[in-house]
């Protein structure tokens, strides 16, 4: 596996797509900081510019560097939670403006896979991860459900779960409201 996370990091660092197994449906990622990337992504799943990303952490640490604050309550939650959950943070920081959505939000998600932890940990930063369908298109809920034009479209297609056919779904969405607690938007 290691081979596989030095390919797709350096994939990244170049500016390019992956199309990797995450720890909810495949997806589609990229550097956040790489404007030339997003658009890549952008024009691959033909998608709204105003639409926000989420952004994978392999850690809580690494998720307080970019939010302004991290509520106790969420911070537990995340630290004992087994299912994919994305949070959407008000006023993030140290992030390019265009990742951020037009609300000054963001949503982040502290990865639980290990290849995506390696992945993120190996990269020094977040990884934007958008599922790898074209906008408006049914999200696939394993790899051979991916079709042919995304998996042509990017620059490294990650070689690993491929043959799973579990089908997967997209993670809880949640938001936190002034009183810390947690409202769900997907669950």
């Amino acid at each position: 596996m290691v081979d596989i996370i030095e390919k797709a990091v350096d994939v990244i660092n170049r500016g390019g797509i992956l199309l990797y197994p995450t720890d909810t449906i495949w997806g589609l990622g990229c550097d956040p900081f790489n404007s030339k990337a997003i658009e890549k992504v952008l024009q691959l799943k033909k998608r709204d510019a105003d639409k926000a990303f989420i952004l994978l952490v392999d850690s809580i640490d690494m998720l307080k560097k970019y939010i302004d604050r991290l509520h106790p309550r969420v911070e537990t939650l995340l630290f004992y939670n087994t299912r994919p959950l994305t949070i959407i943070y008000d006023n993030p920081v140290h992030l390019p403006e265009e990742i951020i959505s037009s609300d000054g939000s963001i949503a982040i998600r502290v990865t639980t896979d290990p290849f995506c932890k390696h992945l993120i940990h190996h990269f020094g930063k977040p990884i934007i991860s958008t599922s790898a369908n074209v906008s408006g298109e049914p999200y696939p809920p394993n790899f051979s459900a991916i079709s042919s034009e995304i998996i042509s479209g990017v620059d490294y297609v990650v070689n690993i779960r491929q043959t799973e056919e579990k089908e997967v779904q997209p993670s809880v969405i949640a938001t936190v409201n002034s009183k810390g607690e947690l409202e769900f938007i997907r669950s």
